[in-house]
């Protein structure tokens, strides 16, 4: 058996959504100080919609995959859609990872969170709902 899927390493080697959003409205990094992988994750939302989503990875190919598959999911979504979304369900889109990977799915959905905390303290901050 392969040690990757064929998502996993397509979502590697063509990574979707990759690159910044200038005028992003959410923004969200995190990391794992123990395997080295940085995720940052940017939204561009309107009208409670997810119009556009870029990130950028640094890390293994898994991280790389995850980030990726991550930002399919919840691609023209609504964004309480995207706040459900759980690193299993970016596992089993990507037909699975290895124990010893999974903490790359748990980044993506970390920063997904991380950029809509950051949507929603912006609202907040100018004074909307």
């Amino acid at each position: 058996m392969a040690l990757y899927s064929e998502k996993v390493m397509d979502h590697f080697r063509n990574p979707r959504n990759v690159g910044v959003i200038e005028d992003a409205n959410g923004i969200g990094e995190v990391g794992n100080a123990k395997c080295g992988d940085i995720m940052k994750m940017y939204l561009k939302i309107e009208d409670d919609i997810i119009k556009d989503v870029k990130f950028e990875t640094f890390g293994c190919g898994s991280a790389i995959a995850s980030s990726s598959m991550a930002t399919e999911l919840i691609k023209g979504k609504p964004v309480a859609d995207a706040m459900k979304l759980t690193n299993k369900a970016v596992t089993e889109a990507l037909d699975g990872l290895p124990a010893y990977k999974l903490h790359c799915s748990v980044l993506a959905e970390e920063a997904i969170q991380s950029a809509l905390n950051d949507y929603y303290s912006r609202k907040e901050a100018e004074g909307q709902k």
